[in-house]
């Protein structure tokens, strides 16, 4: 049986990815701070606990990275990095201590542990990473640049990473997605016009093709499009 590692198991997307997962005959290695919560979910949808292995993973402590990977009860056939944190821009500014774990949790973290997949040459079997970005990377805006700076340095490292494995035929994509319904953005004063469900996202990180940048949605492909040839002054005049 073939395996997929979820890094950040707890979001609300990598568990709705992780039944999706399961219903497609994987076994899933859930990993996150929140393991209770990743049982309750269990327990609540009536998964498979056989095809799920639940292990502690805290994307921010560095150091025990390499120790979590070379303690896998087996070698991952696809990895998701899911790890999500978010506080508002304004409060980012004033705290270095919410910018200071965005970047970690966001950027830095996933960095740290996905290097040491893609270095792994005992793993011949890897076939798939897939991270999850956002259009707040597309272009920096006043209104989440803090935010977005993280996931457009981490749109940047899997576009590396994508070239850096094609030799060995692994593929690499990257989901940028717009809002998301989800306990990350509850806080956010969002359009409902504009806000996916979870669900909906965690069926393009499963059915992902060779692609490397995926949007869901049509709404949010049109406006990455925007994003991406919008001149900068125009840009400036976003919220």
């Amino acid at each position: 049986m073939k395996t997929v590692l979820i890094l950040g198991a707890n979001s609300d997307v990598a568990k709705e990815a992780m039944q999706l997962y399961i219903q497609q005959g994987w076994q899933v290695i859930a990993a996150s701070r929140s393991l209770s919560e990743i049982d309750q979910f269990i327990a609540t949808r009536n998964l498979p606990s056989e095809r799920i292995i639940t292990r502690y993973f805290d994307a921010t402590a560095f150091g025990d990275h390499a120790a979590f990977y070379a303690g896998l009860p087996a070698k991952p056939n696809i990895v998701l990095y899911a790890a999500g944190f978010q506080v508002t821009n304004e409060e980012a500014l004033l705290s270095w201590e919410g910018s200071y774990r965005m970047i970690n949790v966001l950027y830095a973290g996933a960095v740290s542990i996905l290097n040491l997949v893609a270095t792994d040459g005992g793993n011949p079997g890897l076939e798939r990473i897939v991270g999850l970005s956002s259009l707040s990377g597309v272009r920096g805006r006043k209104s989440n640049f803090i935010y977005g700076s993280t996931k457009a340095a981490f749109t940047t490292y899997l576009a590396g990473l994508r070239q850096h494995l094609e030799p060995r035929k692994v593929v690499v994509n990257a989901i940028i997605a717009g809002y998301i319904r989800s306990k990350l953005t509850a806080h956010l004063d969002l359009p409902e016009s504009l806000l996916m469900e979870p669900a909906f996202i965690a069926r393009h990180v499963t059915g992902a093709g060779r692609r490397f940048i995926i949007v869901p949605g049509w709404k949010w492909k049109i406006i990455y499009t925007i994003l991406r040839i919008l001149p900068e002054n125009l840009v400036a005049r976003l919220p």
